[in-house]
């Protein structure tokens, strides 16, 4: 991972004057991006291209402007042959301008450049960003098919506080397609945990109220790996009241059918692969906030 750089600020904290200067400068996307890289940690570069950008020209010109300016930084881990894609993260002046925004204490650079550093390093990295391409995918259909929509998009964070200690789902999101809205919570698997493992989150699924009985999936990294994990839910059984997806993130299956929106879904115990928007919907909310 190369070195971070001095921040352009040339000062150990920033100053309002600084933070508001760079306010006047930034556009609608940019403070899209902000708000994303705050909510979701981090994004390569082709991921915010497909959210913010649609140009792998112009995301790269205004991504290197805004880090120029420490609004954002960015960091890759060495790879050959070839180089890795850019992760991209809060810098210094955007991490300022989120904290003036909540009325919050302005950020020290180094703290953010810190946490930036740990990030780079965290063995979870990985995870995160494959979660993040899930969403960032639903995301990029919507913009290429009108009718659908992502409506809701939450970080692990978020789920967790609205299922307390019941269970931890990776995201949670809301799939509108032509009227038909789809809650879910999403499973993202690596392949690195037992099967049995897998399917014992399950039980704290099963223990969620009622409105809050969304449709779990499992996307998962090959299909070998969904064949097993389906013949193990066979054997195991699911518990009542749960409806387990699952669909497969390999290049030759999913990315072909339409990414995670396309008719990749298979319920546990139905033969015919779904769309994201045919999924079985709760009798709950339906996909309303949860306090609605």
């Amino acid at each position: 991972m190369p070195p971070t750089r001095t921040s352009a600020t040339g000062s150990p904290r920033l100053t309002a004057s600084v933070v508001a200067g760079e306010l006047g400068r930034l556009t609608t996307r940019d403070r899209l991006l902000l708000d994303l890289l705050d909510q979701h940690r981090t994004f390569t570069t082709d991921q915010l291209v497909d959210l913010a950008f649609g140009s792998v020209g112009r995301a790269r010109n205004r991504l290197n402007t805004l880090h120029d300016r420490d609004v954002l930084d960015r960091f890759r881990h060495y790879q050959r042959p070839g180089s890795q894609a850019w992760r991209w993260t809060l810098g210094p002046v955007g991490a300022a301008l989120l904290a003036a925004g909540r009325g919050e204490t302005l950020p020290r650079p180094a703290a953010v450049r810190d946490a930036t550093a740990r990030l780079a390093m965290s063995p979870t990295l990985a995870h995160l960003i494959t979660v993040n391409g899930f969403f960032v995918a639903l995301t990029a259909h919507a913009r290429m098919h009108p009718g659908a929509r992502l409506v809701r998009w939450w970080n692990e964070a978020r789920c967790r506080e609205a299922c307390g200690n019941l269970v931890r789902p990776d995201g949670h999101g809301v799939w509108s397609d032509n009227g038909a809205a789809v809650p879910f919570w999403v499973e993202v698997d690596l392949g690195s945990e037992v099967l049995g493992r897998v399917a014992g989150k399950l039980a704290g699924y099963a223990a969620l109220p009622p409105r809050r009985a969304y449709p779990v999936l499992f996307w998962l990294p090959t299909a070998a790996r969904e064949a097993n994990l389906h013949a193990h839910l066979r054997r195991s059984g699911v518990p009542d009241g749960v409806t387990v997806a699952t669909a497969t993130a390999a290049a030759d299956h999913a990315a072909t059918s339409g990414g995670p929106a396309g008719p990749v879904w298979r319920i546990v115990g139905h033969p015919d692969p779904v769309r994201l928007a045919d999924l079985p919907a709760p009798g709950g909310d339906g996909g309303a906030s949860w306090d609605g």
